[in-house]
C-alpha cells in the first residue's frame, strides 16, 4: 500500500475495487486487523482501530471461505456466533431469523461438505452479519449464486445498509457496484487512482456521446456540431464537436427537419472505466522500469 486514504460513511455501501494483485486484499486485512499497516492509521468512529476492542464490531466474509466442512451447519452458526459474543439463547434466536428469511431452515443437520458453492456462500453471508456488526466486509459475495438467490442477498445488503450498518463490497463485477454501491475506490499497484461516488464517476469520464433515434438517419453526417460515430437500426450516435454542446445538436437535428424519437446521453459504465484506468496505470509504470 503507497499512501492510500479514504473516508467511509456511516450506512453507506462502498466499492472497493482493482484488479487481481491490486492489493485489495491486503487492505481489507489491515481493516480488520489481521495486518498490521507499516505506517499510517486506521479509525473506526473517528478513533483509532483497536483490535481488541473493535474486532467484535466487524463482520468478515472472505473471498476464501474458513468453515469447518465435517461439522453441521447449525452447530457451526451457533459456535462462530458465541465467538463474536453472543449467548447461545441469543444466537439461536438470530440463526433462525436468518435461516428463516433466506430459506435455510432445513439445513440445520446438513455438513459444510454437502452444500454447493451457492448454499456455501448463503451460510457464509448469515455467519457474517449474526452478530450485527456495525461494519461488515464483503469479498465476492455472489460468488457461485445463482440469479434468484443474489436477489435475495442483495437486498439484505440494502437492509442492513438502512439500519445503520456500514458495508464495504470488494468485486470484480462492475455491473453488482453499479447496481449496490454508493461510493467507490479503485486501487491499482498498491496505490489510490479513483475516489468518488458512482454518479460523479461516470460524468467525469463521459465523452459528450448521444444516442438519438430517428426516422430518417441517411441525411444525418458529420457537421460543424457533431462527429457521427455509427449508425445502428433507427439510431445514430454522435459526438459533441469541441466548443458545442447538447443543446445546439438538437437545434441542428430540429433546423435540418430530422424528426426525433428520442434523444439520451451515454454514459460509460464503470467496466469501461475500469479497465481504462488499470490499463493506463499498468502502462505508466511500464514506462518508469524502462528509464
Amino acid at each position: 500500500m503507497d499512501d492510500i486514504s479514504f473516508d467511509i460513511q456511516k450506512g453507506s455501501i462502498f466499492g472497493l475495487l482493482g484488479p487481481n494483485g491490486a492489493g485489495k486484499t491486503t487492505l481489507l486485512r489491515m481493516i480488520t486487523g489481521i495486518f498490521y499497516p507499516d505506517e499510517g492509521q486506521i479509525t473506526l468512529d473517528g478513533k483509532p482501530f483497536n483490535p481488541t476492542e473493535d474486532i467484535a464490531k466487524i463482520g468478515y466474509m472472505p473471498e476464501e471461505r474458513g468453515m469447518y466442512k465435517k461439522m453441521k451447519i447449525g452447530e457451526q452458526a451457533l459456535y462462530l456466533a458465541q465467538l463474536k459474543g453472543l449467548s447461545k439463547a441469543e444466537a439461536n434466536e438470530r440463526i433462525m431469523y436468518w435461516f428463516k428469511k433466506l430459506e435455510m431452515e432445513s439445513w440445520w443437520n446438513k455438513k459444510v461438505e454437502d452444500l454447493s458453492k451457492g448454499m456455501s456462500q448463503k451460510l457464509q453471508f448469515v455467519i457474517t452479519v449474526l452478530h450485527e456488526p456495525k461494519l461488515i466486509i464483503l469479498d465476492e459475495p455472489f460468488s457461485g449464486l445463482d440469479p434468484l438467490n443474489a436477489n435475495l442477498i442483495k437486498d439484505e445488503i440494502h437492509g442492513l445498509a438502512k439500519r445503520g450498518a456500514t458495508i464495504i463490497f470488494s468485486t470484480h463485477r462492475m455491473e453488482q457496484v453499479e447496481e449496490i454501491c454508493d461510493h467507490i475506490v479503485l486501487v491499482n499497484l498498491g496505490k489510490k487512482i479513483l475516489d468518488g461516488t458512482v454518479a460523479d464517476i461516470k460524468q467525469l469520464y463521459k465523452e459528450n456521446v448521444f444516442s438519438i433515434e430517428t426516422n430518417q438517419l441517411e441525411n444525418i453526417n458529420d457537421n460543424p456540431v457533431f462527429t457521427v460515430v455509427r449508425k445502428e437500426g433507427n439510431k445514430v450516435f454522435v459526438k459533441i464537436n469541441q466548443g458545442h454542446n447538447s443543446n445546439q445538436v438538437l437545434t441542428h437535428l430540429i433546423n435540418n427537419n430530422h424528426p426525433i424519437v428520442a434523444y439520451n446521453e451515454l454514459l460509460p459504465s464503470l467496466n469501461e472505466i475500469f479497465i481504462k484506468l488499470v490499463e493506463s496505470t499498468h502502462a505508466t509504470a511500464r514506462a518508469f522500469q524502462t528509464i
